[in-house]
């Protein structure tokens, strides 16, 4: 059963859309920087772009995620949401957040904090804007005529997401304690909490997709929960190896650090069974494509690569390199952006009648989008493997180079970098297109 109110999801879908666009265009600025091509540098210098690019992957995923919790809780808790017009309130104020932030980039107005820059003066304004998502999500479950396992997994990740943003506001002299808690919000998100709404978004995608009995694929989700707080919570240890803290961390970052990639092999067998089990032959094969392949990406860039470098003994050379880099392109794009991409292909369809998820185009952006991110985190784990031998390495054998010299040397994996971010901009570009083609939500569409 479908309701009306799930449109507004619609919108949530476009502005992370719009807002994925700008950040490619900004990945582009600053590859083309390191490959030496720079004109742009007066106005828009390295660390704006850089900036620019990760706070935008922030607010596009948190806008994708606010997108898919109100599609799906309405229609896991049998209700309209309570307020169809503060849920367009809160979309305002989301992209006003966006906006702001990128402009005052421009004008070197922000904290020098990698990746929480944006001026603390704009933190209260998203305490405001998620506290308003979180009461239209929570009135409406609690104003429903039920309440599922898939529903409150997903909303407990929502509700850790706005806790865990609360310690990235508290201002410190001390380096290390600001470092310290910093990580509470950068890591217990993207290796913790927003595992829960990835874990939420796959179930939901996988009942309506398989047809698994609901009651199956719940008790996968309890295995996916136990296993990322297990090691999610104390693996942010791994960030804590250099910083200034007891050296007990490196013991319990190194080991919990290695269980990290088990919640994302769960959710790539949970996927891969369930999808096995299905007896649905679903006709929208392009959402459960992009379901799928969300779950096995993620456990190859998130859990694989990630567990590559984070051991003490290989981050000691790795920190802070271009291997970083690699993990994270493929982490996110898998973990994150794919199950959007999931979602938005499902929903979609629904929400204006238009079934258009069996055309050549919306396959073509998912195979070229993800040839593409391929090819990028080959290029960037190359040229991060070079870098580390160069800076690194060399100098203990001493054998040194300025690192200018350095730079040089791993410039031509940056063009290689271009090339295949140009096939994953044309795949993003088709998926835009198809969501255009859509046209826009109705409410006929939704009363089917």
């Amino acid at each position: 059963m479908k309701y009306k109110s799930q449109k507004v999801a619609y919108w949530f879908f476009a502005l992370s859309l719009l807002l994925l666009v700008l950040q490619i265009v900004y990945g582009f600025i600053m590859g083309f920087a390191r490959a030496g091509f720079d004109p742009l540098h007066e106005f828009i210098p390295f660390n704006t772009a850089r900036a620019v690019h990760t706070n935008l992957l922030i607010v596009w995923l948190l806008s994708g995620f606010m997108g898919a919790a109100y599609y799906i809780i309405p229609e896991e808790a049998q209700r309209e949401l309570v307020s169809v017009k503060l849920a367009y309130v809160q979309l305002v104020s989301l992209a006003l957040v966006g906006v702001v932030a990128v402009i005052g980039f421009h004008f070197n107005i922000w904290e020098g904090r990698k990746f929480l820059e944006i001026p603390r003066q704009l933190d209260y304004l998203v305490v405001v804007n998620v506290l308003l998502f979180l009461y239209l999500i929570l009135a409406t479950l609690i104003k429903g005529k039920r309440r599922t396992t898939t529903s409150l997994v997903l909303t407990m990740g929502l509700i850790f997401t706005a806790l865990l943003y609360l310690p990235g506001m508290i201002p410190f002299d001390s380096q290390v304690l600001d470092s310290f808690f910093r990580w509470w919000v950068v890591h217990l998100w993207v290796e913790g909490v927003w595992e829960l709404i990835m874990g939420g978004i796959l179930s939901f995608l996988l009942i309506k997709l398989t047809g698994v009995d609901r009651e199956v694929i719940e008790k996968w989700l309890y295995v996916i929960v136990g296993l990322t707080f297990l090691s999610g919570v104390l693996g942010t240890g791994h960030h804590y190896y250099y910083i200034g803290v007891n050296k007990i961390w490196l013991i319990v970052g190194g080991i919990f650090s290695a269980l990290e990639p088990l919640a994302f092999l769960a959710m790539a067998l949970f996927a891969v069974n369930m999808y096995r089990k299905g007896e649905k032959k679903h006709p929208n094969k392009l959402a459960l494509y992009w379901t799928l392949g969300a779950a096995i990406v993620s456990f190859v860039g998130a859990g694989l690569l990630g567990f590559a470098h984070t051991l003490p003994q290989t981050n000691l050379y790795t920190h802070g390199t271009l291997v970083t880099a690699m993990h994270a392109h493929l982490a996110f794009w898998g973990a994150y952006a794919m199950i959007i991409f999931a979602m938005i292909s499902y929903a979609l369809p629904n929400m204006t009648g238009r079934k258009l998820y069996d055309g050549a185009r919306g396959r073509m952006a998912f195979w070229v989008s993800n040839i593409g991110m391929i090819g990028m985190t080959v290029a960037f784990g190359v040229a991060g493997v070079a870098q580390v031998y160069l800076e690194r390495i060399l100098p203990e054998k001493g054998l040194e180079m300025s690192f200018m010299q350095i730079q040089n040397e791993i410039q031509v994996h940056f063009v290689v970098l271009i090339l295949c971010a140009t096939m994953f901009t044309v795949g993003i570009i088709a998926f835009v297109v198809d969501f255009i083609k859509h046209g826009q939500p109705t409410d006929e569409a939704l009363e089917k």
